[in-house]
């Protein structure tokens, strides 16, 4: 009796997967939605770090790999995504004071703004710009030191956004 309904549960969940009313991996992707594309967001932003753009990119193409069984494209996917990193900037949020006021803490914050068209059903496509950040501390640690970890978790909260917003309808 027990396997009898774990069978039909499986059997459920199929259905719906295949429905387009549930999804395995969270998102809900536009039935017949097969190709993706991905063009290489540009570094606008006022401070330029010559990895960004690259480094971006490659982080929203990872996510929408693992996150979906969508083929690639150069151009002209289902679901289009271009846009361009307009801010990279580093901030000081605490200051500290003992024989001189230094930053005990700062904060890299990075936008990009994305344009996402969806071939497939165009009403959910859309135009938004989207900022996170990461606060650290270079007290015995150089910036330099610390810069890639900082933007590499900060490109995957703004790739998780952006798949949410594409995909979660989030």
């Amino acid at each position: 009796m027990r396997k009898r309904g774990y069978i039909v549960i499986c059997a459920m969940l199929m259905l719906l997967n295949a429905c387009g009313i549930y999804s395995f991996t969270g998102g809900s992707i536009s039935a017949g939605m097969k190709t993706v594309s991905v063009a290489l967001f540009e570094n606008n932003a006022p401070l330029v770090v010559p990895i960004l753009s690259q480094s971006f990119t490659e982080a929203l193409k990872d996510r929408i790999r693992t996150q979906t069984s969508l083929s690639f494209l150069r151009t002209n996917g289902d679901a289009d995504f271009q846009g361009r990193i307009t801010d990279y900037n580093i901030q000081p949020v605490a200051i500290q004071g003992d024989q001189q006021v230094s930053a005990g803490l700062n904060r890299l914050t990075i936008t990009v703004q994305v344009k996402y068209t969806n071939t497939i059903e165009p009403d959910k496509s859309f135009e938004q710009s989207f900022t996170r950040f990461r606060d650290f501390s270079t007290q015995g640690n150089a910036f330099a030191s610390q810069e890639q970890a900082l933007i590499k978790d900060i490109n995957a909260q703004l790739t998780e956004d952006i798949y949410n917003r594409a995909f979660a309808n989030w």
